[in-house]
């Protein structure tokens, strides 16, 4: 081989032999991808040192024999992969002085001995999976010290030990997969310190056990738990308290008892998710109701005749201290709750269920914005205008004040859309869907007040110069990974399913950190399945699915349609408009590769800071995407479940993890 060779791509092909012996002595390799053939190499004897080497996947393939120690001298290696082929032996300590490396990828190979605790050197990684291996032994203290990973995944192994409680220094983890492995005791309360975990918590088929009290109190983000074919004791209802991202929930083969939790991913769970537990009851199919109180033990049972000739005096007396006391108490509590109500503690949430007391919200948000004043105005829209207000406790809110027409039609209409946003939003709770705190509806204003984004609409950054430059490609695809996440839990894990129909860019809020949060649910319709779904016209003209302006029948698609034109405009800046049509034509798809490549780069945003190579490749993913949600017949588009699965592996390549970590 060339002793000048840098780049070696021949991934995703049918290759089959040996590969080439000159492979050990081209030092000046930069990047490999040889994924997914059928090559044949012995790790132990046919690679050498790559001094120059960041990045080499040689998953999927026949490689066998041991990994050598001198891996550990490609330092300037960002991402080694050698999923799915036949390496054995032990995994060498020397891979922990690769202090720039993101991602490790060992997975489904017959890999034995202990994780070498030399890991916690590795300080920059993001991604680490071991899993589908042989590996024994404890999984080490020093993993706490991996601050900046983002996915664990040791499943499919035989560790044993317990859970260390440092793994909760991993604070940035999105994803951690433990299960099939033979770890032991409690899990640790530090778990709940992993407060960004969203994708998956998976400790399944393990030997853990005791109760879980507060371990997943702030995993508020959560989507999916696995805890089953487990020994965990105890009752749940309040274990998992805040939990209100969870779609998908497996606590079976346990031995759990009590009443179910009231989120909506326990209320949906099946049968199987919940089976061999102690005794578990509640209102998900196949349980037995809860019995409004339950004894406790087994107590001898008091002879009937001397327990009604105690209990029956006793309570005449108590009856009578009762009222007595009620009488006295009464005046006072009215006046401590009219004080309460005037001035309420500075550091309290009005919005808490426990406080919430809607004259005080009221009258603070109409000082807060003056009796809404022009100067508090950040947004306007079609049946309101938004304002922002500071209250009292110094929460930001953001109020949408409903516009009041003169004529009948309209009135009609707007309290109409006021009603559907708040039976959208009070069935809704996701990271990507703005949390609507409470409404008001009176003679004098309608309001609805929701959570603050600081950066406003996506409308308003994409339409700014300064602030599009600043939103770069990692922040732009993270944006449409938020959306995409948001329509796939309306559109698949509610029930009914929940359509948007009016996804712009006005419509999508952003945070501090550029997390994306739909809003703006005022033309929302539930799917019923036993209705024909008709609807009138409702959209934004540009983002509305062709379908509609004909048979004005909602369906998933139409927000999918939507999603698709929005994507567009995330990448390319501005709204698609005419180039939806040449995207769409015969004649763009019969083009070479390298000619799509070439449109494609030329439509991207040339605000932020040119993309690299690898980030135009997925880019172009997203692009294609993105085109396949605009087919003209319905049928044709993917649901946003699958649109929200490719996106999000997207999000994990080592193309936009590595400069997402440098950020």
């Amino acid at each position: 081989m060339n002793g000048s060779l840098q780049n070696f791509t021949a991934f995703n092909n049918h290759f089959i032999g040996v590969l080439p012996k000159g492979f050990k002595n081209c030092t000046s390799l930069v990047r490999v991808r040889l994924e997914n053939n059928q090559l044949v190499a012995n790790l132990s004897e046919d690679f050498g040192v790559y001094e120059k080497l960041n990045y080499i996947d040689l998953s999927n393939n026949q490689l066998h024999g041991e990994l050598s120690s001198t891996w550990g001298q490609c330092q300037n290696l960002q991402a080694l992969k050698m999923a799915g082929n036949n390496i054995t032996g032990k995994i060498p300590t020397e891979l922990g002085m690769l202090n720039q490396l993101h991602v490790l990828d060992l997975s489904s190979n017959y890999l034995v001995g202990e994780i070498p605790k030399e890991f916690g050197e590795l300080i920059s990684l993001l991604h680490l999976n071991l899993s589908d291996n042989q590996l024994t032994g404890s999984l080490p203290l020093e993993v706490g010290r991996l601050y900046s990973l983002q996915n664990l995944d040791l499943s499919t192994n035989s560790l044993s030990g317990q859970i260390p409680k440092e793994i909760g220094n991993c604070s940035n983890l999105l994803y951690l997969d433990l299960s099939n492995n033979s770890l032991n005791g409690s899990i640790p309360f530090q778990i709940g310190n992993l407060v960004y975990l969203q994708l998956l918590l998976d400790l399944s088929q393990n030997r853990l056990s005791g109760e879980i009290l507060s371990q997943f109190k702030n995993l508020e983000n959560l989507e999916k738990l696995n805890l089953s074919h487990n020994q965990l004791s105890g009752t749940i209802f309040s274990a998992f308290d805040g939990m209100f991202s969870l779609t998908s929930i497996d606590i079976s083969y346990n031995e759990f008892e009590g009443p179910l939790p009231n989120n909506r991913a326990f209320q949906n769970a099946t049968i199987e998710d919940l089976r061999n537990n102690k005794a578990l009851c509640g209102n998900a199919k196949g349980l037995e109701p809860c019995k409004p109180s339950l004894s406790k033990g087994k107590k001898a049972k008091p002879d009937h005749k001397v327990l009604i000739a105690v209990m029956v005096p006793l309570l005449g007396v108590l009856f009578l201290l009762f009222a007595v006391v009620t009488a006295c108490l009464v005046h006072r509590k009215v006046r401590i709750v009219e004080t309460k109500q005037r001035t309420p503690p500075h550091d309290m949430d009005l919005f808490s269920i426990w406080n919430y007391n809607g004259r005080i919200v009221y009258q603070e948000i109409i000082e807060a914005t003056e009796d809404f004043d022009a100067k508090y105005c950040i947004g306007m829209g079609g049946y309101g205008s938004v304002y922002i207000a500071k209250l009292s406790t110094d929460q930001v809110v953001a109020v949408k004040k409903i516009h009041q027409p003169l004529q009948d039609e309209c009135e009609n209409a707007n309290i109409q859309t006021f009603r559907n946003e708040i039976s959208a939003l009070t069935k809704l709770r996701h990271r990507n869907i703005v949390k609507l705190y409470g409404f008001c509806s009176s003679a004098q204003h309608s309001l609805l007040v929701y959570e603050y984004f600081e950066r406003g609409s996506l409308a308003k950054i994409l339409n700014n110069n300064e602030l599009a430059s600043e939103m770069d490609w990692i922040r732009r695809v993270n944006v449409i990974k938020g959306m995409a996440n948001a329509l796939s839990y309306m559109h698949h894990d509610c029930s009914p399913p929940i359509i948007h129909r009016d996804i712009t860019s006005n419509n999508v809020l952003l945070d501090e950190e550029y997390e994306s949060h739909v809003s703006d649910f005022g033309t929302a319709r539930l799917l019923k399945p036993d209705s024909s779904n008709w609807t009138s016209q409702a959209g934004t003209c540009g983002y509305v699915a062709p379908e509609l302006a004909y048979t004005m029948k909602v369906t998933r698609k139409c927000d999918v349609y939507s999603f698709g034109v929005l994507t567009l405009e995330v990448l390319m800046g501005t709204h698609p408009s005419e180039l939806i049509s040449t995207l769409l034509s015969p004649s763009y798809s019969e083009l070479s590769s390298p000619k799509q490549m070439m449109l494609l780069r030329n439509v991207l945003d040339k605000r932020p800071f040119p993309p690299t190579t690898e980030m135009v490749e997925e880019l172009i993913i997203v692009i294609k995407l993105a085109i396949s949600c605009l087919a003209t017949s319905p049928q044709s588009r993917p649901d946003m479940h699958y649109v929200s699965e490719k996106v999000e592996t997207i999000i994990l390549k080592p193309s936009f993890a590595l400069r997402n970590a440098s950020c």
